[in-house]
């Protein structure tokens, strides 16, 4: 528990596709706030990891979408229908023509990508570059 988070032996046994997953993402995101966005993204990782149970199945997303305090009538429509398709479509597109292969991406600043696990020391590293790159700006 010192991370924070029980997690659940059965958690990442199965792949699961995602993609509804990050429709209701871009959703709370447009309709709301980052905030409610962050809240649903800290609840998509907790169904996964820690309760264990198939992210296909959209039982399991709405009750995401509920813990998160965001309407579930709501994302029950966009669940059933097409709505925010073309748009997480269009930023997957752009997030590979950006070179992005593997999660987790952290892109700093649009200028740096660590790619993957990393080890604190490509984190202070970028950084380091970053703050360094600013200071010749100024």
């Amino acid at each position: 528990m010192e991370a924070g988070f029980q997690f659940h032996p059965e958690g990442r046994k199965r792949v699961y596709n995602t993609f509804d997953a990050h429709r209701l993402l871009y959703w709370a995101a447009k309709a709301f706030d980052l905030q409610k966005q962050v809240a649903l993204k800290q609840e998509l990782p907790n169904t996964y990891f820690c309760l264990a149970v198939n992210l296909d199945d959209q039982k399991n997303l709405l009750d995401a979408v509920s813990r998160a305090g965001l309407d579930c009538i709501k994302a029950q429509e966009i669940l059933s229908g097409d709505e925010f398709t073309n748009e997480v479509r269009q930023e997957e597109t752009a997030y590979i023509n950006a070179g992005i292969s593997s999660v987790p991406s952290i892109i700093l600043n649009e200028q740096y990508l660590l790619q993957g696990a990393q080890a604190p020391e490509s984190f202070v590293n970028a950084f380091e570059q970053l703050i360094s790159g600013l200071n010749q700006k100024i």
